[in-house]
C-alpha cells in the first residue's frame, strides 16, 4: 500500500501545482509513516524494542537515505531527461524501495554480528556508488570541472597547471555520452571503481578478505574518495593510479614478484600524466629497498630500471610540452610555489586531513602507526599464499608505514613555510586505508580503551557521511525545504545553467545593438569563462567563445594561451564580474576605446535570488593599453 500511496499522492500534489521537491518529500513522508505503522511497528513491538532509540535512529537513517537516492532518480529523469514527473516518480519509488527493504531488514535483523557487518559493508558500498551514479549527470559542474572540460576542447599533451590525463578522460567521456555533465564526469566514476578494486587487492594481500571489504567501504565512503569518484578533476585519475602503484609495489617489494614491476612502471606513468605528486611514491620505493634486506637485491636486477623507463616513456609527452613552452608547467608547480611569501600552514594541513578522511580516520591511522595496530592477519607473520609464502610482519609494517608517512612528511615540511591546498594529501591516504580497515575488524582479543572507541565510532561515522552526501546532492539538484541557495556558486554549483541563459539573452541584445557577438570575458581566473563556455555549448550545441581577466592584466592560466590578448584587438567585449569594482578603474579604461555603463543583474534559480552580478560592454579592445 505504501508505494501506491506514495506515487498517487505525488501525482495529486503535482496536479495541484506543488513544486517537484515539495511533492516528492511530502508523498515520501506519508508513505514512510504508513509503512512503519502497518508493517515495521508490529515487528518492533513483537521484539519488545519500542523504546530502543538506537533502532529508531537506524530506521530514520535508512528512510533519509532512501529519500535522497530517490530524489536523485527523480531529478535525473524529470529535470535531466525531461520525463513527465508522474512517470519519473514510479522509478523514484522503486529506487527508494531498493534502499528501505534491505535497510529496514538490516536494522531489525537479529543475525550474528559477522553476517550483519558484512551486509552493512555491502550496503554502504552499493549505496555510495548508486548515489554518485544517479547524481553524476544532474549536479552542475564546479568551475574546476568546467575549466578542465575546456582543456578537452583544446586537446594537447600538456597544460600550464596540470598534466593532460584529465583532459583525455573528459574527451573520451563526452565522445561517449555527449557534451553533458555525465559525459564530463564518467571518467571520475570509472576511476573510483579502479581505486576500489586495487584497494581491495592491496588490503587482501596485507590482511584478509574481511579487512579488504572494509577497505572498499572506506574507499567508497570517506570524503576525499567519495568526491574523487564523483568530480572530474586530476585527483580522480591520480587516486586510481596511486592505488594501483601501491598494489604493484607491494607485489614487487614484499611478495618478491618480478613481473609486478611492469605494473609499477605503467601505474606510475599514468599517475605522472595525471598529477605530479605521484612522484612521492618513488622515495617510498627507494626507502623500502634501502631499509629492507630482502629487497636490496632489486638494486642489482633490471626490472626496477625497466619500470622506471616505462614510467618515463609514458610521462615523456608532458616533458615535450614543457620543453616547447619554456618549462611552464614544471615552473608553475615548483618554483612559483616556492617563491611565494613564507607562511606557516601546518594547521591547515592537519585540518585538511580531518576533512578528507574524517577525525575518526585520522585517529585510526594514528592508533595503528603508533601503537601496533598493524598486527593482525597476514601482517602478523602468518603465511600468505598469494605472496609466495612470505608473511614477514616487520616487512609489511615497514611498507605500510613508508607508504603513509613519506608523502605526508613531505607535505608537512612544505606546510611549515608555504600555503597548502585541501586536496594535496588526498591520494596519499590510499596507503592508510588497509590499516584503517584493520581497526574495524574484530581480531580475536577484545579491544579496550582508545581502539575500542575508534572501532565503535566507524559505523555512525560512515552512515553520517552518507546522509551528508545524500542531503548535499539533493540540495544541489532539487533543493531542501527552508534552505535558500548560497550566493557563492563558484563553491556551491547551483545556478550556472541559469546564469548562462541570462548571459545569452544579454548577448542577443548586444548583437542587435552592436551588430555582432561580443567576446564574453569573465573577470576572474577561469570560473565564469569556463562555466559560460560549457553551459553555452550544452544549450546551443556549438562552441561559445569566452576569455578571462588576463585581457586586463589579470591571471587567466590556460586562457592566456587559448585567447591571447593580441588576437582580440578591436573586438567588443562583454565583461562579467561578481563585484562592480572589477569592471572599473584605469586598467579597464586603458584597454578599451570606450565603455558602456555598469549594469546590475540578478541571478535567480527556481524563483529564488541567488546573487547579483554585473556586466559592462567594452568597445574596441586594445591589447596594448594607452599610457
Amino acid at each position: 500500500m505504501a508505494p501506491l500511496l506514495d506515487a498517487g499522492l505525488f501525482c495529486a500534489l503535482i496536479g495541484y501545482g506543488l513544486p517537484l521537491r515539495s511533492s516528492h518529500i511530502a508523498s515520501f513522508a506519508v508513505a514512510t509513516a504508513l509503512n512503519y505503522l502497518l508493517k515495521v511497528r508490529s515487528t518492533v513491538v513483537a521484539e519488545g524494542r519500542t523504546r530502543d532509540w538506537r533502532l529508531h535512529c537506524r530506521l530514520l537513517a535508512v528512510s533519509l537515505m532512501a529519500l535522497f537516492l530517490r530524489g536523485g532518480v527523480l531529478g535525473l529523469l524529470s529535470l535531466g531527461w525531461g520525463w513527465p514527473a508522474q512517470v519519473s516518480i514510479l522509478f523514484a519509488v522503486l529506487a527508494g524501495l531498493a534502499v528501505t527493504a534491505p535497510g529496514y531488514a538490516q536494522a531489525l535483523s537479529s543475525a550474528e554480528a559477522g553476517a550483519r557487518a558484512r551486509a552493512l559493508a555491502v550496503g554502504i558500498i552499493a549505496y555510495a556508488f548508486a548515489l554518485r551514479l544517479v547524481y553524476l549527470g544532474s549536479v552542475e559542474l564546479l568551475p574546476e570541472e568546467a575549466y578542465y572540460w575546456n582543456y578537452s576542447r583544446h586537446l594537447d599533451i600538456g597544460y600550464l597547471d596540470h598534466p593532460p590525463m584529465v583532459a583525455w578522460l573528459i574527451k573520451v567521456g563526452t565522445a561517449a555520452f555527449g557534451q553533458s555533465q555525465f559525459g564530463v564526469r564518467a571518467g571520475a566514476l570509472c576511476c573510483g571503481v579502479i581505486t576500489s578494486v586495487f584497494t581491495y587487492r592491496l588490503t587482501r594481500n596485507l590482511f584478509d578478505e574481511a579487512t579488504a571489504l572494509a577497505a572498499v567501504v572506506l574507499a567508497q565512503a570517506l570524503p576525499f574518495f567519495f568526491l574523487s569518484g564523483l568530480l572530474m578533476t586530476p585527483d580522480a585519475p591520480l587516486t586510481a593510479a596511486w592505488a594501483a602503484s601501491l598494489y604493484y609495489l607491494e607485489r614487487a617489494l614484499v611478495a618478491g614478484r618480478s613481473s609486478a614491476w611492469w605494473g609499477v612502471g605503467f601505474s606510475l606513468g599514468l599517475g605522472a600524466i595525471s598529477k605530479y605528486s605521484i612522484g612521492l611514491l618513488v622515495p617510498v620505493a627507494l626507502g623500502f629497498m634501502s631499509r629492507d634486506r630482502e629487497s636490496r637485491r632489486w638494486w642489482r636486477r633490471w626490472e626496477p630500471y625497466a619500470a622506471a623507463l616505462l614510467a618515463f616513456a609514458i610521462f615523456s609527452p608532458v616533458i615535450v610540452w614543457n620543453a616547447q613552452h619554456e618549462w611552464a608547467s614544471f615552473a608553475f608547480q615548483t618554483s612559483r610555489r616556492l617563491a611565494e611569501a613564507p607562511r606557516f600552514a601546518l594547521h591547515k594541513l592537519v585540518a585538511s586531513a580531518l576533512i578528507l578522511i574524517t577525525p575518526t580516520g585520522v585517529l585510526a591511522v594514528a592508533a595503528a602507526l603508533m601503537g601496533g595496530g598493524i598486527r593482525r592477519g597476514r601482517v602478523d607473520g602468518t603465511v600468505d599464499d598469494n605472496a609466495g609464502g612470505n608473511g614477514d610482519a616487520a616487512r609489511r609494517r615497514l611498507f605500510i608505514s613508508l607508504g603513509v608517512l613519506v608523502p605526508l612528511a613531505v607535505f608537512a615540511l612544505f606546510s611549515l613555510r608555504h600555503e597548502v591546498k585541501l586536496d594535496w594529501t588526498g591520494a596519499p591516504w590510499i596507503g592508510a586505508l588497509p590499516v584503517m580497515a584493520a581497526g574495524m575488524i574484530p581480531a580475536g582479543a577484545a579491544l579496550s580503551g582508545f581502539r575500542a572507541w575508534i572501532r565503535a565510532a566507524w559505523a555512525p561515522t560512515l552512515v553520517t557521511l552518507l546522509l551528508i552526501y545524500g542531503a548535499g546532492l539533493h540540495y544541489l539538484v532539487l533543493g531542501l525545504p527552508g534552505l535558500g541557495y548560497n550566493k557563492h556558486i563558484e563553491l556551491i554549483p547551483v545556478g550556472w545553467r541559469a546564469f548562462s541563459r541570462q548571459i545569452a539573452e544579454t548577448t542577443a541584445a548586444i548583437r542587435k545593438e552592436a551588430g555582432g557577438d561580443p567576446l564574453i570575458v569573465g573577470m576572474d581566473r577561469y570560473a565564469i569563462a569556463s562555466e559560460l563556455a560549457f553551459y553555452g555549448a550544452e544549450r546551443t550545441k556549438s562552441a561559445v567563445e569566452t576569455s578571462s581577466a588576463h585581457l586586463f592584466e589579470g591571471i587567466g592560466l590556460m586562457y592566456e594561451r587559448w585567447t591571447p590578448a593580441e588576437l582580440q584587438e578591436g573586438r567588443n567585449l562583454l565583461l562579467i564580474a561578481w563585484d562592480p569594482g572589477d569592471l572599473m578603474g584605469k586598467v579597464i579604461e586603458s584597454h578599451a576605446e570606450r565603455l558602456g555603463p555598469v549594469e546590475d543583474d540578478v541571478l535567480r534559480e527556481d524563483g529564488q535570488i541567488v546573487r547579483h552580478y554585473y556586466h559592462r560592454l567594452a568597445y574596441h579592445y586594445r591589447a596594448m593599453p594607452l599610457p
